[in-house]
C-alpha cells in the first residue's frame, strides 16, 4: 500500500512538472508532454475506433500506473503490480467500463440477451466467460510480475549460498555479480513495459468491442 502511494505521488509530480508554465508554442518538456498525449490519443483511436478519445486519460493512467508500479523494484521497493489487489482493482474498473458500454449501446434487454446467444443453453458458459475477463486480466499481469520477482529472489539467494561455499574467503558474494543484473534488466524493465502495454491494449480491445457489439 505504501509503495502504491509513492508511485501515485511520482506520477502526480511528473504530470505537474511536465504541464507547469505551458506556452502557446510548445518546446522542451511541454513538447514532450504533448507528444505523449498525441501518441495515446492515436493509440486509442486506432484500437477502439473514432470518437473514443474520451478513454485516453484512463488508458494513460493505466499505462503509467502499471509501468511505474512495476519499475518500483529498480528502487529497492516491492513492485506494486506484484500485488493481486492492485491488478484486480484495475481489471474490475475495466470490467465496469465494459458492462456500462454494453448496456449503453445495446440496452438492458440487449445486454441480457447476449448471454443467451447463440442458443439459450450457452447462458452459463457466457456468464462464466464474462466473469473470467477481469480475473484473467488481473492474474496475467500479477502472475508475470510476481513470478519474475520470485525467480530473481531465488536465484539471488542461491548465488549467495554458492558464493559463500565456493568463494567464502572473499568479502563480497562475487557470484551475485552479473547474472542478477541481466535478470533485472529482463524482469524489471522489459516485462514491466510489456505487461503495461498488454493490459492497456486488452482494456481498449474489450471496451471497444463492447461499444461496437451493437
Amino acid at each position: 500500500m505504501r509503495n502504491a502511494w509513492i508511485v501515485m505521488a511520482v506520477i502526480l509530480f511528473l504530470c505537474i512538472f511536465l504541464t507547469h508554465r505551458m506556452q502557446k508554442i510548445p518546446k522542451g518538456k511541454q513538447a514532450l508532454a504533448e507528444k505523449a498525449v498525441v501518441m495515446i490519443d492515436n493509440l486509442v483511436e486506432n484500437t477502439m475506433g473514432k470518437g473514443c478519445q474520451a478513454f485516453s486519460p484512463y488508458i494513460a493512467t493505466l499505462l503509467m500506473s502499471s509501468l511505474f508500479g512495476s519499475l518500483a523494484t529498480l528502487f529497492w521497493m516491492r513492485p506494486v503490480t506484484a500485488d493481486l489487489n492492485t491488478t484486480l482493482g484495475w481489471a474490475l474498473i475495466t470490467f465496469a467500463l465494459i458492462t456500462f458500454n454494453k448496456i449503453k449501446y445495446n440496452g438492458i434487454g440487449g445486454y441480457l440477451k447476449g448471454f443467451l446467444e447463440p442458443v439459450f443453453v450457452m447462458a452459463p458458459l457466457n456468464v462464466l466467460s464474462e466473469i473470467a475477463t477481469p480475473v484473467s486480466m488481473s492474474f496475467r499481469h500479477f502472475g508475470n510480475m510476481a513470478g519474475g520477482l520470485v525467480i530473481s529472489t531465488l536465484i539471488m539467494g542461491a548465488l549467495q549460498v554458492l558464493s559463500k561455499a565456493v568463494l567464502g574467503f572473499l568479502p563480497v558474494p562475487l557470484l551475485q555479480i552479473g547474472l542478477p543484473g541481466v535478470l533485472s534488466l529482463y524482469f524489471d524493465c522489459f516485462t514491466a513495459c510489456m505487461q503495461a502495454f498488454i493490459f492497456s491494449m486488452l482494456t481498449m480491445a474489450y471496451v471497444g468491442d463492447a461499444r461496437g457489439s451493437s
